[in-house]
């Protein structure tokens, strides 16, 4: 969405905090004389955030050229990637490769009122807000909107054609189904589900068009769709993974059964068409 006001200005990034993909620390108001920049906050195993992805890296690939820059904020989600290890190797496998702070203790996450993930803030040549967007979705108003900050600088500039929906669910004016909530077993993003012997099953209804785990630990995770076995997932040493589900909206009834070991943090379900 467009801000109210045309005069919010861009907060500097805090010192002190480790920076990936880049040599030095960036600063906000040195990047914003230059041209636009996009601001992305994330956790590269919330499933929205890792969504949104893809639109965000091909953004930074076609538009970098043109006078965009793009930085990345990740401020975690669950504890399990409050551990710098888990973060750094969470954005290396997310395949982002423009510069990512990891803001692990919420600074730059309060400095802009962030209230969910991913969150999106871009800022006009000269550092003023210019759009902004929380969650999912928006994704070809945001492309004009920065196409349009860049032909501020530039009304003759010839930038590539607007990307074409990544998912039947992106379409502008798609119908969607309501998705199930999403189930965090240890009770928040604070706390895991720990599998042990005698206590390795967790068994729920959902609705979407797809399923995923936040798991982490050393094992596999037998699933189970409607009583019928599907292929074990291998878990990695912290990510997102797969359940169920190509895209349509249906319901089933699913059953995870953990290796002694590994920690489930969340159950979340994307949407799905009717």
């Amino acid at each position: 969405m467009r801000p109210e006001r045309d005069n919010i200005a861009a907060p500097e990034l805090p010192g002190r905090i480790k920076w990936l993909n880049c040599e030095k620390p960036p600063k906000m108001a040195a990047l914003t004389v230059g041209g636009p920049v996009l601001v992305h906050f994330f956790d590269p195993t919330q499933l929205n955030s890792v969504r949104a992805l893809p639109y965000i890296t091909d953004w930074n690939r076609r538009y970098e050229a043109h006078g965009l820059t793009t930085l990345g904020i990740l401020s975690p989600r669950f504890a399990l990637t409050r551990d710098p290890e888990i973060a750094a190797a969470g954005v290396e496998s997310s395949g982002v490769e423009h510069a990512v702070a990891l803001d692990l203790d919420y600074a730059i996450w309060h400095d802009y009122g962030c209230l969910g993930w991913p969150s999106l803030f871009l800022w006009g040549q000269g550092g003023a807000l210019t759009w902004a967007h929380r969650g999912e979705g928006e994704y070809r108003a945001t492309e004009e909107a920065i196409q349009d900050e860049l032909r501020e600088g530039d009304v003759t500039r010839n930038l590539p054609a607007l990307m074409e929906p990544l998912r039947a669910t992106d379409e502008q004016g798609a119908l969607l189904s309501a998705q199930s909530a999403e189930i965090l077993p240890g009770g928040s993003p604070a706390e895991a589900w720990a599998a042990q012997a005698g206590d390795s099953l967790l068994e729920f209804d959902c609705e979407a068009g797809e399923a995923w785990v936040v798991a982490d630990g050393e094992g596999e995770i037998q699933v189970s769709v409607d009583g019928e076995p599907d292929t074990p997932i291998h878990v990695p040493p912290a990510g997102l993974s797969k359940l169920n589900g190509e895209g349509s909206h249906e319901s089933h009834h699913l059953a995870l059964e953990a290796s002694p070991g590994v920690r489930v943090w969340a159950i979340s379900f994307a949407p799905g068409a009717p």
